[in-house]
């Protein structure tokens, strides 16, 4: 999406303006696991962990208007184990690649470059032809080695923050790699000067591309200047939509952040015909050539695709997420945005990683691509938690009420709980300097069944307080069955003086006078003897459920 040609202009001068702060009455901490990680997983030694995964996509697939499972594998079964995993991300990916995006080579045969405190430069050639770029990069004070953050058309997240972080700059111009304004069947840049004009890989891969081989020649380097293990990308807009592919398709890159990314970044394919005022996916696809060529046929029917945004965030777990969304402009689809990140939250969450991702749509104005004070913080504590690796801050979702999607409208599939260690990754070839890339760093284990005895009676309900502000909350109530098995159950409390209840999800609410009641969904009302679900919710007033309790038929 292109909202102004002179956006780069307008928010050079939105950085001298002062906004005043905003009461944050839509901040939410996404429920987690309690083993969350309590530090960041490291990013990845090679571009796709899974590259060594046997994946047979079908000649055709089955969909629906519910977004896919993400942990249902292609021959029907399900994700049943953290080392399961690193095959079904490969499922996934492949599918974006064949529906969405088009394909993403792997390396190719030669990349060589140099790096500096001031530049980097890509030559590569492949198949008899060759190409070269380059990117310009800024340091902060010090000697180095530094981590950096990948700007993708200079139109990101502020780059005032990220040098002051004492992390550099790499100022990325995806139109070198891959041009926009041009046809479909006449692609150019230097992508498609190696792999053709009428490939059918859409720009946001190819751009997606050119950042890997960057990632390639730093490191080759050496790390004298810049870290290739510490490496995050970030963009606004149509360039948000090109740091979110390049986050999900190159493991490497260990914080992702997306701005504002509208129709064909994160927003979900299935929500956005249904947002009013968002961009249809027909004017993102035929706008410019970022979509793969196969996505055409989908812009009518989304339900038909056999993925969905949702699993592009997923690919990008257990990684840094940071997804920054503007509810103010209706053609951004920040309603679908939320959706996808809720969704692909469960991914998070099922490899003991919740803490790990970040969403934040409650902003003060409508001002397409601001540098914002809201996210001055947050950026911080990512960059910190990272690329730095100095901070620990737990990831928090700030849903705008304005654009609040409900994930339960949307899935009917229950996240899984994955017990087991992943395996290592499999062994990294040797960079072209002969050094061995960085190895890959598991995130922390998922949380062990309790070894507790079942609670007594049919069920029984705890309400925790995941997050409070002046005036408001964000609630989480856990369902245990008891010694045998339910088939459903209701949850009820008094709500206190003041209390009311904005949103909740996954359950069915229902509210008389003072009596909160809350029933299950379809998917998850069946429990096993001490199994449990939760639901969660936003609620005005103070943090409690009192008289909380828990019934079955």
């Amino acid at each position: 999406m292109f909202i102004s040609p002179d956006r780069a202009r307008i928010r050079s001068a939105i950085v001298a303006l002062t906004v005043s702060a905003i009461a944050f009455a839509g901040a939410v901490t996404l429920a987690r696991s309690t083993t969350a990680a309590a530090a960041a997983p490291l990013a990845a030694g090679v571009e796709d962990e899974g590259a060594d995964c046997a994946v047979n996509l079908p000649g055709t697939t089955t969909a629906g208007a519910k977004l896919p499972d993400p942990f249902k594998r292609l021959d029907g079964t399900r994700v049943t184990t953290r080392s399961d995993w690193r095959c079904r991300r490969e499922e996934i990916r492949k599918l974006s690649e064949r529906y969405v995006y088009g394909t993403k080579p792997a390396r190719p045969a030669g990349v060589t470059g140099t790096v500096s405190r001031t530049g980097i430069t890509v030559n590569v050639s492949d198949g008899g032809r060759s190409a070269g770029f380059s990117a310009t990069v800024s340091v902060p004070g010090g000697t180095g080695p530094f981590p950096a953050v990948v700007v993708v058309g200079g139109l990101g997240a502020d780059t005032a923050t990220i040098l002051a972080a004492g992390v550099a700059v790499i100022n990325y111009d995806p139109l070198a790699v891959g041009k926009e304004g041009t046809a479909r069947g006449n692609k150019q840049g230097a992508f498609y000067s190696v792999y053709g004009a009428t490939s059918s890989t859409g720009l946001l891969a190819a751009w997606a591309w050119g950042v890997s081989r960057i990632i390639d020649v730093i490191e080759q380097s050496g790390g004298t200047v810049l870290k290739a293990d510490s490496l995050g990308v970030t963009g606004c807009s149509r360039y948000g939509k090109g740091a979110f592919a390049i986050g999900a398709f190159d493991q490497r890159i260990a914080l992702t952040m997306p701005i504002e990314s509208g129709s064909g970044g994160v927003p979900a394919f299935r929500a956005i015909a249904g947002e009013s005022g968002a961009q249809p996916l027909s004017s993102a696809y035929s706008e410019q050539p970022w979509l793969g060529d196969a996505f055409g046929p989908y812009t009518g029917n989304p339900a038909g695709l056999p993925v969905d945004q949702h699993e592009t965030v997923a690919m990008i777990a257990p990684r840094g997420l940071f997804i920054m969304e503007n509810p103010r402009i209706d053609w951004l689809a920040a309603r679908s945005g939320s959706v996808s990140a809720l969704a692909g939250a469960e991914v998070y969450k099922a490899l003991g990683a919740g803490d790990n991702i970040t969403y934040w749509s409650d902003v003060a104005d409508g001002t397409h691509c601001a540098v914002r004070p809201e996210w001055r913080t947050p950026l911080q504590q990512h960059l910190q938690k990272f690329l730095l690796r100095t901070g620990s801050a737990a990831g928090t979702f700030r849903i705008s009420s304005l654009k609040a999607g409900n994930l339960a409208e949307w899935r009917d599939w229950q996240t899984p709980v994955l017990t087991d260690t992943p395996p290592s990754s499999p062994p990294p070839s040797p960079s072209p300097s002969g050094a061995s890339p960085s190895p890959s760093r598991p995130p922390s284990p998922s949380p062990s069944a309790s070894s507790s005895p079942p609670p007594t009676g049919a069920c029984v309900a705890a309400f925790r307080t995941v997050n409070s502000w002046p005036g408001g909350f964000q609630g989480e109530v856990t369902v245990t069955a008891g010694a045998s098995a339910i088939s459903g159950w209701t949850a009820a409390w008094t709500l206190g003086g003041g209390q009311s209840i904005s949103q909740l999800w996954n359950g069915t609410l229902t509210v008389t006078g003072s009596a909160a009641t809350v029933k299950n969904l379809s998917w998850n009302g069946a429990l096993g003897a001490g199994a449990s679900t939760a639901f969660g919710f936003l609620g005005t007033g103070s943090p409690a459920a009192s008289g909380l309790a828990c019934t079955s038929p």
